[in-house]
């Protein structure tokens, strides 16, 4: 268990400036600000820590029930894994579009998530939602930079979740190799359309035009609109809801290469070494798209 009282980290705090969780006026003010956010980052810095923190948050049962249908969870008296990193979502954008974070809002590739839940809590409980930026390092991709967060009742840490953040850039760092990536024998097939991100967007407030349209994500270089990464996560969780314990358990995933809308996916699932594994791949089953596992304890990260 995390303790909320012991931090080294000389944390920055970053104004909330009002966030809250769900509202979608507030949201696009942000996208607004990270749209015309420069980047003054060398690899010879870190990216400061900064903090930001929500209070007194409460869930909204009718926006938990519009996450679980639009994603497909079926126990409903059951708080998703991934719901929170939703909430906090909006003291992240605070972070990127702060003065002191030194780069661009837009553009950061998010590479990776484990989220970790500790306890199960009632839904109508006051929560305290903080992310902070936690360490930098330089790889052959870029500078890759760490963003943690964590949920607390009462000065209890509930959840926790750690996302590794990717500012590509020139390093000369040379690369390391690539892990074999889980398949099963017999996948599943999924098909998804064209507008997943723009419904998945109304939920989570997550407007970055990459997800949008054709046209807006062609304006950021990619062919077409690419689901969001924890929208792929979550949808994983959504097919292993009946292996999933109600708390004491962590979800990892590796985000690999961008999901491109429409398309079909090949989703592989299966059980290795006490932990439950499981991958998305295109339909020829030649890209990656994520890949992660379950396990049965707390990172305490």
């Amino acid at each position: 268990m995390i303790n909320s009282q012991t931090n080294s980290n000389p944390f920055q705090d970053v104004s909330s400036g009002g966030a809250r969780p769900g509202s979608v006026q507030n949201m696009l003010t942000l996208f607004g600000r990270a749209a015309i956010k420069t980047d003054v980052f060398n690899i010879e810095q870190s990216v400061p820590p900064l903090r930001c923190t929500l209070d007194n948050v409460r869930i909204d049962v009718n926006h938990l029930k519009a996450y679980q249908a639009l994603l497909g969870f079926k126990r409903l008296e059951v708080l998703p894994a991934t719901y929170l990193n939703m909430l906090a979502f909006p003291s992240a954008l605070m972070i990127m579009t702060d003065s002191r974070f030194p780069m661009k809002a837009m553009g950061q590739v998010h590479l990776g998530n484990r989220v970790s839940v500790h306890k199960c809590f009632p839904l109508t409980s006051c929560i305290r939602l903080s992310t902070s930026v936690v360490g930098t390092e330089i790889t052959a991709s870029g500078a890759e930079w760490t963003l943690q967060m964590s949920a607390e009742i009462d000065g209890e840490v509930v959840w926790s979740s750690t996302s590794k953040m990717l500012h590509r850039c020139n390093t000369g760092v040379p690369r390391r190799p690539v892990e074999d990536i889980f398949r099963s024998e017999s996948p599943e097939i999924w098909s998804l359309d064209g507008g997943l991100g723009r419904r998945y967007a109304k939920v989570s407030g997550d407007f970055n035009p990459i997800h949008l349209s054709t046209m807006s994500a062609k304006a950021f270089g990619f062919k077409s609109a690419i689901a969001h990464g924890m929208w792929s996560k979550a949808r994983c969780l959504v097919a292993l809801e009946e292996e999933l314990p109600d708390q004491g358990y962590s979800v990892a995933a590796n985000f690999r290469k961008p999901l491109f809308l429409p398309s079909d996916v090949m989703f592989h699932r299966g059980k290795q070494n006490n932990r439950t594994f499981f991958s998305l791949f295109n339909s020829s089953g030649q890209l990656a798209h994520l890949d992660g596992y379950i396990t049965e304890d707390i990172d305490n990260a």
